[in-house]
């Protein structure tokens, strides 16, 4: 007869208590908390994905308001991606130094989740990919990511199937390739807007969403920024520098470039 049940057992709770493992001697106080914070990044990124195979779902299933519902939920998870960085500020430079030089070419540059999650919204680039190992987890799922269709692809699907003329190269566009601007959608999105407040929602949330991205970014822009200033970022990256470069293009950018003509 099987054991029963219990907290522990269901959630492993013994396994995820091992997986934190300071490197530097004593250890260092502070590691301890570097290494949960980022741990449990992996695990909201994992959740997030999850969260936006859903949406897409839904969406293919014509069921927006259950997947507005579930960004409803992404967004919240994200709001807490923030607070996570408030504390995380609570550890001075000095206090990273003690350990930093043990993360020796670890980054976050490399967290394959992150660009799962970006990939999935539509920011794909194909030299991601070849920083991690053939044959990997990582680039099996980022593999996966990039050749599937984004939410926004998902989103103008569902336009198209509510009767407004998503132009054919639209719905039919080489998912791998970067979103791009296109006015006719913009005219869609316009209309959209105008007459039609159910899908306004929608599309309300999707700007939600890239915005909640953004902020996110901005604020770990000034994390790195206030903790390690202008060095350059564990695994050779340039740091805040790499990352300050990344907040200037919306995921969305039809849905940004109507605003002044609502």
């Amino acid at each position: 007869m099987d054991p029963a049940v219990t907290y522990g057992s269901y959630l492993r709770v013994d396994d995820l208590l091992e997986l934190q493992q300071p490197r530097s001697d004593g250890p260092e106080h502070d590691e301890m908390l570097f290494i949960v914070i980022h741990q449990v990044y992996e695990l909201w990124f994992k959740e997030i994905l999850h969260e936006i195979d859903r949406v897409q779902s839904l969406l293919d299933a014509d069921e927006v308001h259950r997947a507005q519902h579930t960004l409803k939920r992404i967004l919240t998870i994200l709001k807490v991606l923030v607070a996570q960085l408030d504390i995380l500020e609570t550890m001075t430079p000095l206090e990273f130094l003690t350990f930093r030089e043990r993360l020796e070419a670890a980054s976050g540059f490399q967290s394959d989740q992150f660009r799962q999650l970006e990939f999935a919204l539509g920011r794909k680039a194909e030299q991601t990919m070849d920083r991690f190992a053939m044959d990997t987890r990582a680039r099996t799922a980022l593999q996966r990511r990039y050749t599937a269709p984004t939410l926004w692809d998902a989103f103008l699907r569902y336009l198209s199937r509510e009767g407004y003329p998503v132009p054919e190269r639209g719905l039919a566009r080489d998912v791998s390739a970067a979103i791009e601007p296109s006015a006719e959608i913009q005219q869609i999105l316009i209309d959209v807007y105008r007459k039609d407040p159910k899908n306004s929602e929608i599309c309300e949330r999707l700007v939600d969403l890239d915005e909640g991205l953004q902020e996110w970014r901005y604020r770990h822009v000034k994390m790195v920024e206030r903790t390690i200033g202008v060095k350059i970022g564990t695994g050779g990256s340039s740091g805040a520098g790499y990352l300050r470069g990344t907040l200037s293009s919306p995921l969305f950018p039809d849905l940004w470039e109507i605003r002044a003509r609502l």
